[in-house]
């Protein structure tokens, strides 16, 4: 088996039982959050599925099959959706679609230029006090949304954490490398017990639009399975397409309307900014998890590539835009099997639900408790890999330019996250009306910011122009850039030779 100190790299001789069971173990701790955008949305959930598992296929295609990363739905392109179509309406889904094809030109454009420029020139502007605040930041501005599928059960959330540590720290073999889905399987076998024995129905909601769910003595605190969830099992269909014509991107051009096709470009397109650089972070993270520097080998160019048609691909036929996802991230951590064939197995299976509306349902009823608890420590294990790599960058923050440039990326990224409910602010472009003249240039759109594309913004800008130490600065970026464990793919050992 190809194991270091460190982690496993080829799961095969694990037996392929037992690597089935670990990309199950992936797809578990995607789903929550990947199927979660199209319930916000509208957009179809089967389709969702469909190119999660397509997308995750073709990112490891063109990185060459050696970056261990899963693409899920992406939370980030929430605002535009809600720009254009705020009521999840079918027949204005397409254009926000469109619009999300077209940021995923962005991700190619930078790619390119990756390729033509070399990855050291535009890997200065994301150093490691960058980067590194920023993959904390991913982890706690997603943390907020696990604390509040917790908050709906907290013993159940608690006995789903309890049963993934107790795992991770105290299991071996198997046990050992598989706790997420040890969780949810036993904080699923514990919420049905309850919902036999000791539950009532509880109506959530409000008269004029009922949300019941299965409560532990009728209690709104002590939730555990949606009813309609349960009901939406019961009439699934084992087998069905994911794919409606009239959902993609190419049913809007029999009758299109130009003006909502430009300003879908155009609230939309500026989005990817963001994204990229939470790829870059999300591209950091996996690298600094597994020890295998990924920016090189296979270089940051063809990640950006495989996550840009990723998105366009799903978005083209109705589905949310990929992104790397955290959560994967997290197992990684917890697990250490970093083989990108058992992400590919749960691409695999992604697929094969897709196709199946039944077991969707299944997974989807998953009690919110216990994909909040999974959730909860997935989250911090990414804050915890951005603490990691700012100590093992070795960052001085006795140099005050870095405590600033660290300090306004947490800041931001975390107090505009919570300082709306979109998680965003608006920056609004207006028209310039030329002097002397009837004319105007430009356009008017509410662009939403993330509080991640701030903060990574600001913290760009403030470590490219805040005076610092060219030739240690230009030493680190070399060190992140060319580590030795790159050429290979695999750690060396700590005498220089290969395991």
């Amino acid at each position: 088996m190809s194991t270091t100190d460190n982690g496993i790299y080829d799961a095969r001789k694990l037996g392929y039982p037992k690597m089935a069971v670990l990309g199950a173990q992936h797809m578990f701790a995607m789903f929550g959050a990947t199927v979660l955008v199209p319930a916000l949305t509208g957009l179809s959930v089967s389709s969702t599925l469909l190119f999660a598992g397509l997308g995750t296929l073709l990112f490891h295609l063109i990185t060459k099959r050696k970056v261990p990363a899963f693409l899920g739905s992406s939370f980030a392109f929430l605002a535009g959706y809600g720009a254009i179509a705020p009521n999840g309406e079918k027949e204005l889904l397409p254009y926000a679609c469109l619009g999300v094809a077209c940021a995923g030109l962005l991700y190619l454009l930078l790619a390119a230029l990756i390729k033509a420029f070399g990855t050291e020139r535009v890997m200065k502007f994301f150093p490691p006090i960058v980067t590194g605040p920023i993959i904390i930041a991913i982890g706690l501005t997603l943390a907020g949304t696990a604390v509040s599928s917790c908050s709906t059960n907290w013993p159940i959330a608690v006995f789903a954490i309890a049963v993934v540590v107790l795992c991770n720290v105290c299991g071996k073999g198997m046990i050992k490398i598989v706790p997420i889905i040890l969780g949810v399987l036993s904080a699923c076998l514990l919420a049905v017990v309850l919902a036999l024995t000791a539950s009532s129905q509880v109506n959530i909601g409000t008269e004029e639009m009922p949300n019941l769910v299965y409560a532990i003595s009728g209690s709104p605190s002590l939730q555990l399975f949606d009813v309609a969830k349960v009901e939406a099992i019961k009439n699934a269909a084992w087998i069905g397409l994911p794919i409606k014509g009239s959902e993609t991107v190419f049913s809007i051009f029999s009758s299109p309307d130009k003006a909502l096709i430009v300003s879908s470009i155009a609230t939309i397109v500026p989005i990817a900014l963001a994204t990229i650089v939470e790829h870059v972070g999300d591209i950091s993270a996996i690298s600094s998890t597994t020890n295998v520097n990924y920016v090189r080998d296979p270089g940051l160019h063809r990640t950006l590539t495989g996550d840009g048609l990723a998105t366009i691909v799903a978005s083209l036929f109705g589905a949310p835009a990929n992104t790397t996802y955290g959560e994967n991230t997290g197992v990684l951590s917890l697990t250490k099997v970093y083989d990108p064939r058992v992400i590919r197995l749960a691409a695999f299976f992604a697929i094969a639900f897709s196709f199946s509306p039944k077991l969707a349902a299944c997974i989807t009823a998953i009690p919110t408790p216990v994909m909040g608890g999974i959730s909860l420590v997935l989250y911090g294990m990414i804050s915890a890999v951005g603490v990691r790599n700012v100590v093992e960058s070795r960052i001085d923050f006795s140099k005050v330019r870095n405590v600033i440039i660290a300090a306004l990326i947490l800041g931001l990224s975390v107090g505009i996250k919570y300082y709306d409910p979109s998680g965003s602010i608006i920056l609004p472009i207006r028209p310039i009306d030329l002097p002397f003249t009837d004319l105007a240039i430009g356009f008017k759109a509410d662009i939403p910011l993330t509080g991640l594309a701030v903060g990574a913004f600001i913290g760009i800008v403030l470590n490219a122009i805040l005076p610092y130490d060219k030739e240690q600065e230009a030493a680190t970026i070399k060190k992140n850039i060319d580590n030795s464990s790159v050429t290979t793919g695999k750690p060396k050992a700590k005498n220089g030779k290969k395991k």
